[in-house]
């Protein structure tokens, strides 16, 4: 994975997600100073998957606030000075999760917790879709286990359980499973009846491969795609819903010892998950009455098709769109996830427009038609008064 080069070599041996590989167990955990360490303090502009995805333009109407989102994998550093004060809830360990030694040694939980949910710093450039979300941190991969094949899906049943309990109204699969299990099926559709929307990335990097909760029906499967649009990912079906950036990402580094601190480039299917995540979690706060299958409807409604206008096998119905999604007019009766794969509707999608300031040029508008009436105002008193002396009016003299 291009995000871990910077990474000792005995961390890259360790932690590279490679769907499909034979699993080499560890029998020990990996010593701190293998663990993920920050590139620095991004500089940059603003990230190009930040761009695209514009998230700013929704947080006039609301910036996830009363939210929780559930980050599934391999825990989040929650001592990064770009999450706010108790915006990351401690971690729950699952089974061997439990036993790691750092807040987040593999780092890849921390990017995605920061894709959904860091807050904005004068520093940099980069913030999160939904900054007032909370996270919550649900470790269940083993200690120095962090290959795709140490995914547990029995383990990782039990973390989304974990994440209903603990009312997380978005569950965010950061480190999905290549295999299947009954109790994996079981969860999903437990936490769906609870209220949870399920997200998880279609991450497999191999042709004809799929990924877990990812294919499982209910799910809100998404995509990847570079900055050209193209998808990082092999992984393809009907089951993919969305797309979002899923390379060359900005994102904050588990690992920076309570500072701002961040990774990039990071290049990670993954990824692409977080930011579907933190559009769920403002949708969702917008419009708390929605059930995870009208959050999953607005959103594949709302994205922006794929060429040719159509569902795609590896963009799923197109790149998200955060802002349309919770800000649209849809129908009451719009095609749901349990039907037949949904089409745009002709004229029912309008995005409302969030509060705003009015631009410069047309404040000045504004301004000057004001000034030129005024003025008229002015002459037309003017005028009078003169024509009065004429006259022979005076001021408190009735004529």
């Amino acid at each position: 994975m291009r995000w871990l080069r910077a990474v000792p070599a005995v961390l890259v041996a360790a932690t590279v997600l490679t769907p499909g590989a034979a699993a080499q167990p560890s029998s020990a955990p990996p010593p701190q100073s293998a663990c993920a360490n920050p590139s620095g303090v991004y500089p940059g502009a603003v990230p190009w998957g930040q761009r695209v995805v514009d998230a700013s333009r929704v947080w006039p109407l609301t910036d996830g606030s009363g939210q929780t989102v559930a980050v599934i994998g391999t825990g989040v550093d929650a001592a990064n000075a770009q999450f706010g004060p108790d915006q990351v809830l401690p971690v729950r360990g699952i089974g061997a999760g439990a036993t790691a030694p750092a807040p987040d040694c593999d780092g890849r939980g921390t990017v995605a917790a920061g894709i959904v949910a860091a807050r904005q710093n004068r520093s940099t450039t980069f913030a999160g879709v939904a900054p007032g979300a909370k996270v919550l941190p649900v470790r269940y991969l083993r200690p120095g286990g962090n290959s795709a094949d140490s995914a547990d899906p029995d383990a990782l049943a039990a973390a989304i359980i974990t994440a209903a309990d603990a009312k997380a109204g978005v569950i965010l699969v950061a480190v999905p499973s290549p295999v299947d299990s009954p109790a994996l099926t079981a969860a999903v559709n437990d936490a769906r009846r609870r209220g949870s929307v399920v997200i998880s990335a279609a991450s497999a990097k191999e042709e004809g491969a799929v990924t877990y909760p990812s294919a499982t029906p209910g799910v809100l499967a998404v995509g990847s795609l570079n900055q050209q649009m193209q998808p990082v990912q092999r992984e393809s079906g009907r089951h993919l819903s969305l797309s979002a950036p899923g390379a060359d990402l900005v994102s904050v580094s588990a690992g920076g010892q309570g500072k701002l601190a961040h990774r990039w480039p990071v290049t990670d299917p993954s990824m692409a998950g977080a930011y579907v995540a933190g559009a769920a979690a403002l949708l969702r706060a917008y419009r708390p009455e929605l059930t995870p299958d009208q959050v999953i409807t607005r959103l594949t409604l709302t994205a922006n098709r794929p060429p040719g206008g159509t569902h795609d096998p590896r963009q799923g119905w197109g790149l998200v769109d955060a802002y349309t999604a919770v800000s649209a007019d849809i129908p009451p009766d719009a095609v749901g996830p349990g039907g037949p794969l949904p089409r745009p509707v002709a004229g029912a999608i309008v995005p409302a427009a969030a509060p705003a300031r009015p631009p410069v040029n047309e404040l000045a508008g504004v301004v000057a038609i004001a000034g030129v009436g005024a003025a008229a105002l002015v002459g037309l008193i003017v005028a009078t008064f003169r024509r009065g002396r004429t006259r022979g009016w005076r001021p408190g003299r009735r004529a």
